[in-house]
């Protein structure tokens, strides 16, 4: 999934050339942004919006009132956001900050041994947050399809190993909380999950689009 695309004007293109190619970026932001279901600009904001509220200290309530006024669906330094189902935004953020506490054990036990939720970079930890929230608290979400919604979240952020660990603890939640929704594990590919591309500690990746 291409959550946000940016465009970045070029100095050096002055002529009527350049500004034609910077209005066709533009306007391929919007296409892409556009073909985004508000289910899933919904849960890229939410992951946004996680990461604001941990590096900022804001509660729910300022969260919500920004990304609907200033975020969803607005362009924002040059960056395109997608529109979101609000309804699912608001119930996926509420309830993610509510249970975070069950969410978060759950996620410890799917991690790695030694790499606890809280040593997870960021951006990272929300994903996860997130994606947990739905699986023990959406039943009326199949959890393959959660899983995969939030794999595609990843790959908006991360190009190396990130959206593999993501797939693989989403997975194990979900074997152990909806195991009769989950087909059986393929070679043991369930068991994988490296915590390689989650060991940054403390780096506090923002949440732009990747390149």
């Amino acid at each position: 999934m291409t959550a946000t695309t940016e465009t970045r004007p070029d100095d050096t293109a002055q002529d009527g050339a350049g500004g034609g190619a910077q209005e066709t970026a533009h306007e391929t932001a919007h296409e892409t942004a556009r073909a985004i279901s508000p289910r899933s600009g919904a849960r890229l904001s939410v992951v946004q919006a996680l990461y604001e509220m941990d590096i900022s200290g804001k509660g729910v309530l300022d969260a919500l009132a920004e990304f609907e006024a200033f975020w969803i669906g607005q362009e924002v330094d040059g960056i395109m956001h997608p529109k979101a189902e609000t309804a699912f935004f608001r119930d996926l953020l509420r309830g993610t900050v509510e249970e975070q506490r069950a969410i978060d054990q759950k996620l410890d036990q799917a991690l790695a041994q030694g790499w606890p939720l809280r040593r997870i970079e960021i951006v990272l930890r929300a994903i996860l947050r997130a994606g947990a929230y739905e699986l023990l608290f959406r039943p009326d979400v199949p959890a393959p399809a959660a899983i995969s919604e939030y794999v595609d979240v990843a790959h908006s952020f991360y190009t190396a190993d990130e959206p593999g660990l993501v797939n693989a603890v989403l997975d194990r939640v979900a074997r152990e909380v909806r195991p009769g929704e989950m087909s059986a594990p393929k070679g043991g590919s369930n068991k994988g999950g490296s915590n390689k591309g989650g060991g940054k500690p403390g780096s506090g990746k923002p949440p732009a689009k990747k390149a």
